[in-house]
């Protein structure tokens, strides 16, 4: 149970590491490069944005420090996984961002922050954590790195 509450408060350490480069990217984007008062999908297209740069930083940060003692020698096969996971929770914010702002019409900077990155937010965490546990970084899966050792 210790290493559960451990490997909870990693995740949580580096998923906030990843809120902060998400939140803030999505909002400079979405207030310059992306401003929905030009570009319709501006929200959306921030949104990906950010959320693909988070990403990086949030395997980084998983694969070397969280689940460092289960992940694999073949970093790609690994990468590719997390990828795939990771964007299962940028569609589920981009989703709760679509539905706010095009379908209910809630269309200020407040509201697109709300649904995706407090809602979509805490719904994508979920599932992420779930598969990362459970398929991504699962110990039957993975061989621990271990250095060689050195020779003499």
């Amino acid at each position: 149970m210790r290493r559960l509450v451990l490997q909870l408060a990693r995740y949580g350490t580096v998923g906030a590491l990843g809120v902060v480069v998400d939140l803030g990217l999505f909002n400079v984007l979405r207030a310059t490069v992306f401003d929905p008062e030009r570009l319709d999908s501006g929200p959306v297209l921030a949104k990906l944005a950010s959320g693909l740069i988070a990403i990086v930083v949030v395997w980084l940060g998983n694969r070397y420090w969280t689940f460092r003692a289960t992940r694999r020698r073949r970093a790609f096969r690994e990468a590719a996984e997390f990828f795939a996971v990771a964007l299962g929770g940028l569609l589920i914010g981009l989703a709760c961002l679509g539905v706010s702002h095009y379908v209910l019409g809630f269309r200020s900077a407040a509201a697109d922050n709300l649904s995706s990155n407090v809602i979509g937010l805490a719904l994508g965490s979920a599932f992420r954590f779930t598969l990362y546990k459970l398929w991504v970084f699962h110990p039957a899966r993975t061989s621990v790195e271990t250095d060689p050792a050195p020779a003499r």
